[in-house]
């Protein structure tokens, strides 16, 4: 494995913010998306999706999403909600509903719930005051953890670190051991610019061997 490559170098500190922000989501990538669904304290749902956004371990059952601040500096209604609520319900995506998630992530004034905007329908959550997504084949409960700041200003960031207290899994999605199929889940990642990727082109590498065996 002989690969060189020629390489442009681009000092992140000699660049504006939205420059180094085109630059990330370009190189990482699919990411996949939280379609996150919170509610004010005057009971207004919102939702959103994120696209930095992973697992963080499962003892406890832990994910993280990360939504920037905006171009003039505003937090988003999610952080503002959860915050306040400290609750939330992470959905996934499917490619079926891409459109309307498309359209949800809209900056609706606080007082407008996305769930009416973008033509979702609320489920009642288990544990949580949020709603979860009904178009969505898998939904997780939520309780937040932290919030960490990271940096100042305009597309700052707010890392979201949430417990997970209950997993629903469509029937048609989860398997007996309680996993959901891939295939079925036909779930939708982000890459830069309008760019979406799909997760239907997979391969398996089997985990490697001791050397020498």
């Amino acid at each position: 494995m002989q690969t060189y490559h020629s390489y442009t170098q681009l000092l992140a500190a000699e660049r504006q913010p939205r420059d180094n922000y085109i630059t990330m989501v370009s190189c990482i990538l699919p990411r996949p998306i939280a379609f996150v669904s919170t509610v004010s304290p005057d009971g207004v749902a919102n939702l959103a999706p994120f696209s930095f956004f992973n697992g963080v371990c499962a003892n406890p059952p832990t994910l993280v999403f990360m939504p920037a601040q905006d171009r003039t500096d505003q937090t988003k209604d999610t952080v503002t909600n959860l915050r306040d609520t400290g609750e939330c319900v992470v959905n996934v995506v499917p490619y079926d509903i891409r459109a309307a998630m498309n359209q949800a992530s809209y900056p609706y004034p606080p007082e407008v719930s996305e769930f009416e905007a973008a033509g979702f329908t609320p489920l009642a959550s288990r544990l949580v005051r949020p709603a979860r997504v009904a178009e969505s084949p898998a939904q997780m409960e939520c309780r937040l953890t932290q919030i960490v700041k990271v940096g100042e200003g305009p597309l700052s960031g707010n890392i979201c670190i949430c417990e997970v207290l209950c997993f629903h899994l469509a029937e048609e999605v989860c398997r007996p051991d309680g996993t959901a199929d891939v295939a079925r889940l036909d779930l939708v990642g982000r890459l830069g610019g309008a760019g979406y990727s799909t997760t239907r082109d997979r391969f398996d590498l089997p985990k490697p061997q001791a050397p020498g065996r």
